[in-house]
């Protein structure tokens, strides 16, 4: 099995802290509030959000994927880091095994932060992975970014 590494980041105004909690330690209560067209529910079928919980998102209706489960690998608060690995999907993969994510805020000059996703993407035999093949996953995930970015930049007291 091979491995291939995508990374991609983004500058937002809003402190780190605020991005943690709001898309990593809050996102099942607020992402399906914020973004009903496209998740329509996020909830814990295993523990409750630490190290070893199994957290499953449930997508709005017509689109390409129903539900996908991610396994909490570790969270640390106190360093702004999530790492995390999409175990399921009710759809099959053709071309991987699995993808074990890392997101990582860090505090910028500016107040900010900068938001950093590393994706490790486990392929199967044979298999090579561009990027075009995960292009429409990575946009999607940068677009849920900018919409908690928007909401806590319209209400500064979320989260703060």
């Amino acid at each position: 099995m091979a491995i291939t590494c995508f990374t991609q980041e983004f500058t937002t105004p809003v402190a780190p802290s605020r991005m943690f909690k709001a898309l990593i330690l809050d996102s099942h209560n607020l992402i399906p509030r914020i973004a009903p067209q496209g998740i329509k529910s996020i909830e814990f079928v295993e523990g409750d959000g630490a190290a070893g919980s199994i957290k499953q998102t449930n997508f709005a209706d017509g689109g390409h994927l129903k539900w996908l489960k991610h396994r909490i690998n570790a969270v640390d608060a106190e360093k702004l880091v999530c790492n995390y690995t999409l175990i399921e999907s009710d759809i099959a993969f053709d071309k991987i095994e699995s993808v074990v994510y890392e997101v990582m805020f860090e505090a910028s000059s500016d107040g900010g932060c900068v938001c950093k996703m590393t994706s490790e993407y486990h392929v199967k035999a044979g298999v090579e992975l561009k990027e075009e093949d995960i292009k429409q996953g990575k946009d999607k995930a940068m677009g849920l970014y900018k919409v908690v970015e928007e909401y806590l930049v319209a209400n500064p007291e979320a989260y703060a």
